[in-house]
């Protein structure tokens, strides 16, 4: 398969949230990436302030027609997209990636259906229906938070068997595999308060031949594993794991298992070294992180001090440390 990857999301000239949280994991891991951004911002919208301009749909397909045009679009192997705020550019990629896949249909699409989070939405409501209805079917890979999840199937995710039930509406829609980003369940004696799931769920087709007839049945593999949280938001995370999940499922040689190892791993490397570093620039000002700021200048600088150390964890992108160990999730 082809390690030339087409990215539409976002992107801020400060920070590292959308593409410019995807295309350095990805080209360190060997990937080429074509890059569109869908928003062109000064920084990410958690400042409370930005400045910049919008990508409308009819110039998201003028540019791919031009790649096109120039054969530029032949080898791309896989397609990512991240956060989309308007039903006009959502229904351009949908166009977009149904044209790919008919001249391609080995392409590879990874969808990450930013919604919003605990409980807030990023984006229109009424996006969520297109995103069900027509986004979704496309998508051979899945990478949505609890809340997004959520929205996509109508169920509320409280343990393990509602997430499996959930993954499994999803896998229905044609998705074959599905992870869920970020996951508390409010009772469950496996997860301590201070940590967070990981959940990840591939469905296999299996062909099968009785009597003469052909019949075609599946089979569910779901694994889980916890992760510790750390105090306070941390934006572009979720963009960072679904260019690592990318990465990684392209590799068919290791397991379920394997790969959401290594991409924990990875992503609590990066996390934890944000935190630290959030913890030094913060208490060189005298800010405490722990408390409520006190203005909103206060609060800017505890933002800024959260940005994700991204080129500081190359190391631990090209080589995941190993600190968390999936189960495997028995059938309901």
């Amino acid at each position: 398969m082809s390690m030339r990857v087409l990215s539409i999301q976002s992107h801020v000239v400060s920070g590292y949230v959308g593409n410019k949280a995807a295309a350095f994991p990805l080209q360190l891991l060997g990937f080429d990436v074509d890059v569109i951004n869908s928003v062109q911002f000064s920084n990410h919208t958690g400042y409370g302030s930005w400045e910049g301009e919008v990508l409308q749909g009819d110039m998201l397909l003028k540019l791919v027609d031009g790649m096109d045009e120039n054969g530029l679009s032949d080898e791309t192997g896989h397609i990512l997209t991240g956060y989309i705020g308007s039903e006009s550019f959502l229904r351009a990629v949908v166009t977009i990636v149904r044209k790919m896949k008919v001249v391609n249909p080995q392409v590879r699409y990874v969808c990450d259906p930013v919604l919003g989070d605990i409980g807030k939405f990023y984006v229109p409501e009424q996006l969520v229906k297109i995103y069900k209805d027509e986004v979704v079917p496309l998508a051979d890979v899945l990478t949505p938070n609890q809340f997004e999840v959520e929205q996509l199937t109508g169920v509320r995710i409280e343990n393990i068997n509602d997430a499996q039930r959930a993954c499994g509406i999803l896998h229905d829609l044609g998705v074959p595999l599905v992870l869920i980003t970020s996951i508390i369940f409010p009772t469950n004696a496996q997860q301590s308060q201070d940590s967070m799931g990981v959940f990840a769920s591939e469905r296999f087709m299996l062909q099968n031949v009785s009597c003469g007839i052909e019949t075609e049945s599946y089979e569910d593999e779901q694994r889980i594993l916890y992760v510790p949280k750390m105090p306070g938001q941390f934006t572009g995370t979720g963009d960072i794991s679904a260019a690592l999940w990318l990465a990684l499922t392209a590799d068919s040689t290791s397991s379920l298992a394997q790969k959401l190892e290594q991409l924990a791993g990875t992503m609590n490397a990066i996390v934890e070294r944000t935190y630290q570093a959030s913890l030094e620039k913060l208490q060189k000002q005298g800010i405490s992180s722990l408390e409520e700021p006190k203005d909103e200048a206060t609060r800017k600088r505890i933002v800024r001090s959260r940005e994700m150390q991204l080129i500081q964890s190359a190391s631990d992108i090209l080589n995941p440390p190993l600190r968390f160990q999936a189960t495997k999730i028995s059938e309901r």
